[in-house]
């Protein structure tokens, strides 16, 4: 064990008032921007660590926040967040360790992610800024849902776009949308909702028990909407899911227009992360939107 994990054994020995030593540590896959290791000592005390750049701590104090922001709404299963901190090599994020199987009590995954979204603020965003993915995810708080979205979602992936590439007239098309976002909010309440931000399907499983387990959050304040947007996009999510959910919070008119458009952020970051076909396939839906405007 070198000096860089040694550090983090200090860091947990601290935390749980005991000396620990690291018996065994294995690489775990699935996620494509950290590296992520289970960690375990003699006594089969178990944890979850990710590492990354020196320069990418902030990252991970950012999601050691959300997860604790998620945790205090009382609502779903999520990680505990235990410590984060550098090392002269890598920044590190040490949290719980809990065993994951698929995603099977789907009924009480939305139920519960329902109870999430009444936990609510004041104003739209968040007190710090995250990302989404590795892209910088700006949260400054807004009183207007319609301004936050345009300004801190559409047209911050727009401009990240247009400087990698992304075809002018598609730029001026999602300019052109974003100007005129109020049209989709005409029977549609948005209050500030307490959001995990990246809910696709990789970013829920159950515990050994079938209880549902969110992790990776993008965490803000905003229109529920858009995590069960994102929930559609990559499927993995089941009707039992959606009814629950429904039944615990339902749905305003209009939310099949708006689902487009909040999917339309996450196309143009995958976009601006991986380059590719993704830039016809958030032309399309900018032109599928504003034909729906015009």
């Amino acid at each position: 064990m070198n000096g860089n994990w040694q550090r983090l054994e200090e860091k947990i020995s601290h935390l749980s008032g005991e000396k620990i030593r690291f018996k065994d540590r294995q690489t775990v896959t699935g996620g494509c921007i950290n590296q992520c290791w289970k960690v375990s000592d003699s006594n089969n005390r178990q944890w979850f660590i990710k590492t990354n750049s020196v320069a990418l701590l902030d990252m991970f104090i950012a999601e050691s926040e959300g997860l604790e922001e998620i945790a205090a709404s009382h609502s779903m299963r999520s990680p505990e967040a235990l410590c984060y901190g550098k090392t002269p090599e890598f920044s590190y994020l040490i949290m719980e360790y809990i065993p994951l199987v698929s995603f099977s009590n789907q009924a009480k995954g939305g139920e519960q992610l329902a109870r999430m979204h009444r936990h609510t603020a004041g104003r739209f965003g968040w007190k710090r800024d995250n990302t989404i993915g590795s892209t910088p995810q700006p949260n400054e708080w807004h009183d207007d849902w319609v301004s936050f979205w345009k300004n801190r979602r559409l047209i911050h992936q727009l401009d990240l776009a247009k400087n990698k590439g992304y075809p002018a007239r598609s730029y001026d098309a999602g300019v052109e949308l974003a100007e005129n976002l109020s049209d989709f909010f005409s029977s549609h309440s948005v209050v500030p909702s307490l959001l995990h931000g990246d809910l696709w399907g990789g970013n829920i499983a159950s515990d050994a028990q079938g209880e549902p387990v969110i992790y990776d959050p993008a965490v803000y304040y905003g229109d529920r909407e858009t995590d069960l947007a994102l929930t559609e996009l990559f499927g993995g999510f089941n009707a039992d899911f959606y009814a629950a959910y429904k039944q615990h919070y339902p749905l305003d008119q209009g939310y099949q227009s708006r689902k487009t458009l909040y999917n339309l952020y996450h196309i143009l970051n995958h976009f601006n992360l991986m380059g590719g076909g993704y830039a016809s396939q958030a032309f399309q839906m900018t032109r599928q939107l504003l034909s729906e405007i015009r």
